[in-house]
């Protein structure tokens, strides 16, 4: 399996880590506050390109507002990794 595939298998988990905060009840808001600067984190470490600076910032806003969790920040950075930013296209 090309490397692009497992950053994409990785990217679909850790979006629905993300989501799994909605499925407790009470706690969810408090799993955010851990689980913000962590995503910002694991999407700088995964995909370490120019891309991955910005949908940081964005996951972590994303991921610190209530009710906003449901957007795959991982995914869609991998989907922007792959179609537009140029090291990863001659990996292809």
């Amino acid at each position: 399996m090309k490397s692009k595939y497992k950053k994409l298998a990785l990217s679909i988990v850790l979006d629905l880590v993300g989501i799994v905060s909605y499925f407790i009840p009470g706690v969810a808001e408090y799993i955010d506050i851990v689980w913000a600067p962590l995503s910002a984190y694991l999407i700088t470490k995964v995909f370490q390109n120019k891309i991955s600076k910005y949908t940081a910032v964005v996951g972590f806003v994303e991921e610190a507002l209530p009710f906003t969790d449901i957007f795959p920040t991982f995914t869609v950075t991998w989907v922007l990794s792959v179609f537009f930013d140029k090291e990863e296209k001659t990996k292809i």
